[in-house]
């Protein structure tokens, strides 16, 4: 493999014997012992859970002279390497390194076992060191997860031989992690002179700002309501990296909801600097792996993807350039990897290890495979969380947690059914056809998992896994129907292991397919309160902060992601004033699904009046599809000259920024979408680029039996289950929406709230405080005058400014 020197990195910095930090030996192994090709087919490990199961039942079967995770450290020219041994037998004078798997042990990739035998051989040269061994045997046992049985592989050492090997890989290590301790002395002191990138804050900002770098700096929680418009994001990344420096912070992790986020946070750190060639702060942004993908045609190992072959004999360099470059969003990354012929994707996971700022999705941290969570937790790192537009992550982590089966999947599968493999589908089948619908019901919803049916899916998952391991192996292609099953089957069962009261099962019932006389349901776990789950997360990380300007009430938020209870809440003061919005609520329009046929024909007045009054930029936003395109047909039967533009239920990203290109300052006409989708949050449409929006819906969820379950359950466990479950979360995506209205202190706008019931008490308290909610006139004047011509035309009388609609 390519060795880096220091000369390819930084310059070696004053004192090569001082010391260069700690790194696992796993960490050093994988940096320094891997070689080959990338090659990422489908293998039979075990999960997580099995492998420690494995690792137990192993140790159980040795001597009492058997220590098990048995603690090793060894430094060489400044730089401590620390890991834990699987298990050294004092009498036996031997070292295992013990390795669970599935299938025949003689069909593990080689590539696979070498890095075995790297990481065996560096815990035997540190135990030999702390010992003052002169030889020592080391084993590397395979244990075989399903059928108990171990294969070790014995080789005897001298310890000359072991010291060697140790200090080989330390070598090719070295120069890296002196690049490193240079880069974090440099990257600190950059923190430290780093300057806010404007000539004041505005107004909210600065205390914002502050509240961060205190919390970040004491490795606390930090809640933060802040309005739309004030710089939510360069004051939470200003803040926490001013304080990264002195709470010693080893990354810091910026999490989004949606792509429109991630843009932001990358805009706000080119403002800051660290875009630039000379900076020392390493920014990486994350993207998903079909955005990534340069050949979305070929399979990820060497024999099919020219960017896998070969990859970890030239990762060393494209690691160096990359390290080198510093600002890796993903257009330099992608330059980065192409020029040394690597993966994109692979490459940025590689440098998540190295960056200093991540900015990325919520999945990278709190997904239950998320890399970024297993570095900080493997290697103890010291990492600080942004959580971008925190209202959403209380759905987002729902979806985390939860799985579903849809018995379509068995049936195709059972249709043409892989050789060997008939009688696992069949016995699958039957115990799926054991998990009834009582009474003949659609649909039920269970506070426990079917009895036998999580036993009979693992059975089931080790004989894919078995099929899959020899189909590999004879070198006949992978049935990629049985993998891609296989999949959802290890996802399921990853979700089931956590199931508990914060979940439950819901059986839907579908109809038969393939050779199936009776119908199987579907069946999910759903998560319905993530917070349990995301407990361990706020506990690994060393400072948070989650920010959003629709964080009320507070009580909702920290209940449901489970936020620790010494948690600080800071709600930011707008700073725009009440004159600048005009809130109005149309008292007799009703927007329930019963008496929508009948208020048609009001609702479009009042938006048609408004327009015609004083005409602009103005978004629309309605519960669904469906009611979107009620209210459109009528708008346009009525004033069929009104300028339209609508979101369609499939949109993709060019279609997206259509939508919002149609937005320019010297625009007019009204964009339809629907509440809590892609424009309801993260747009930025400042100045006469948007003038006002119209919101005819509270935005509450459906009540049905799902959400019925989901109120019950939050109401046991939290007091509040219909303000959990159907009032909070519908009136968040109407503020968010609000919100793109007015951005800056300088803007002017109005806001319709197109429901009577945005005139009770009850909700009034939840909207902004610096709203004032405005009279209204009666809403049949307001038809007459819509109707009163058949068109609706610019008034180019209209002033900005004027009574009925102040403009930006």
């Amino acid at each position: 493999m390519p060795v880096a020197t220091t000369n390819e990195l930084l310059p070696m910095p004053e004192g090569s014997d001082a010391p260069l930090g700690e790194v696992a030996v796993r960490t050093l192994c994988e940096f320094a012992a891997r070689a080959g090709d990338l090659d990422l087919r489908f293998s039979a490990s075990p999960s997580g859970q099995e492998g420690v199961a494995g690792h137990s039942t192993v140790a159980a079967r040795r001597g009492p002279a058997y220590q098990r995770e048995l603690p090793l450290s060894a430094t060489w020219q400044g730089l401590r390497v620390q890991g834990r041994a699987d298990g050294f037998d004092s009498e036996a004078g031997r070292l295992e390194e013990i390795k669970t798997h599935r299938g025949d042990p003689a069909r593990i990739k080689h590539s696979h076992q070498a890095l075995h035998w790297a990481q065996a051989r560096v815990y035997g040269w540190m135990l030999c060191n702390q010992l003052g061994l002169a030889e020592l045997d080391i084993a590397l046992v395979y244990f075989h997860i399903d059928t108990g049985v171990e294969t070790p592989l014995l080789q005897r050492h001298r310890a000359d031989e072991l010291r060697a090997h140790f200090e080989g890989l330390c070598e090719r290590y070295i120069a890296w992690a002196r690049s490193e301790a240079l880069h974090r002395s440099r990257r600190d002191a950059a923190l430290r002179a780093l300057a806010f990138p404007f000539p004041s804050f505005r107004k909210g900002q600065r205390p914002l700002a502050a509240a961060v770098y205190r919390h970040h700096g004491a490795a606390r929680t930090l809640l933060a309501q802040a309005p739309t418009g004030i710089g939510k994001t360069m004051a939470t990344l200003f803040g926490a990296l001013k304080a990264a420096p002195a709470a010693h912070t080893d990354q810091l992790l910026y999490l989004t909801a949606k792509t429109t986020g991630r843009g932001l946070a990358l805009d706000s750190l080119r403002r800051l600097g660290l875009a630039t060639p000379d900076s020392t702060v390493r920014v990486l942004e994350r993207v998903a792996r079909d955005k990534a993908c340069e050949h979305p045609d070929k399979a990820c190992h060497g024999e099919s993807c020219p960017l896998a072959r070969g990859y970890h004999d030239r990762l060393p360099a494209a690691r160096q350039e990359a390290a080198r470059t510093g600002w890796l969003d993903q257009a330099s990354l992608r330059e980065v990897a192409l020029r040394h012929q690597v993966c994109p994707y692979y490459l940025g996971q590689e440098m998540l290890r190295w960056s200093d700022v991540v900015v990325g999705d919520y999945n990278h941290f709190f997904d239950l495979h998320a890399h970024a969570w297993a570095l900080a937790v493997d290697e103890n790192r010291r990492v600080g969380l942004l959580v971008d537009e925190a209202h959403n992550l209380i759905e987002r982590a729902r979806q985390m947690y939860s799985a579903e089966l849809h018995p379509a999947s068995l049936a195709a599968l059972r249709q043409s059914p892989p050789p060997g493999m008939g009688a696992s589908l069949d016995r699958l089948h039957r115990a799926w056809g054991s998990v009834a619908i009582a009474s003949g019901a659609e649909h039920a919803l269970l506070d426990e998992l079917p009895d036998g049916w999580v036993t009979a899916l693992q059975q089931h998952s080790a004989d894919l896994t078995e099929h899959l391991a020899q189909a590999d192996e004879a070198a006949h292609p992978v049935d990629p129907r049985v993998q891609a099953w296989l999949f959802e089957v290890l996802g399921f069962l990853r979700v089931a292991e956590l199931f508990a009261d914060h979940s439950l099962v819901e059986l839907t019932r579908m109809p038969p397919t393939g050779r199936a006389r009776k119908p199987r349901p579907m069946i999910a776990i759903r998560n319905l309160v993530p917070g349990p789950l995301l407990a361990a997360r706020w506990a690994a990380a060393q400072g948070v902060t989650l920010f959003s300007a629709t964080l009320t009430p507070m009580d909702y938020v920290v209940d449901l992601l489970g936020l620790p209870t010494e948690t600080t809440r800071l709600d930011v003061p707008s700073p725009f004033a009440t004159e600048q919005l005009a809130v109005r609520v149309a008292p007799h329009i009703s927007t329930r699904w019963r008496d929508r046929a009948g208020s048609l024909d009001d609702l479009v007045a009042a938006i048609a009046t408004q327009y015609r009054q004083a005409p602009g930029n103005y978004l629309a936003f309605f519960s669904s599809f469906d009611y979107l395109q009620q209210v459109l047909a009528r708008l346009q039967s009525l004033f069929p000259s009104l300028p339209v533009w609508v979101q369609s239920r499939a949109m993709g990203e060019p279609e997206r920024d259509a939508f919002i290109a149609r937005f320019t300052e010297a625009g007019q006409g009204i964009g339809f979408a629907v509440l809590g989708g892609a424009f309801g949050e993260g747009i930025d449409l400042p100045g006469r680029r948007l003038v006002g929006a119209f919101i005819a819906t509270l935005g509450l969820p459906q009540v049905n039996p799902f959400n019925e379950h989901l109120r019950q359950r939050l109401q046991h466990r939290f007091g509040r289950g219909y303000d959990y479950a159907y009032q909070f979360p519908g009136l968040q995506k109407v503020v968010q929406a609000a919100g793109r209205v007015i951005r800056s202190e300088e803007d002017r706008g109005v806001v319709w709230l197109l429901d009577d019931r945005f005139a009770r008490s009850e909700v009034r308290r939840l909207l902004p405080a610096w709203w004032h909610v405005e009279p209204n006139p009666d809403p049949q004047s307001a038809t007459i005058a819509a109707r009163s011509g058949d068109d609706v035309r610019p008034n180019p009388q209209r002033t900005s400014g004027s009574p009925e609609c102040p403009q930006a």
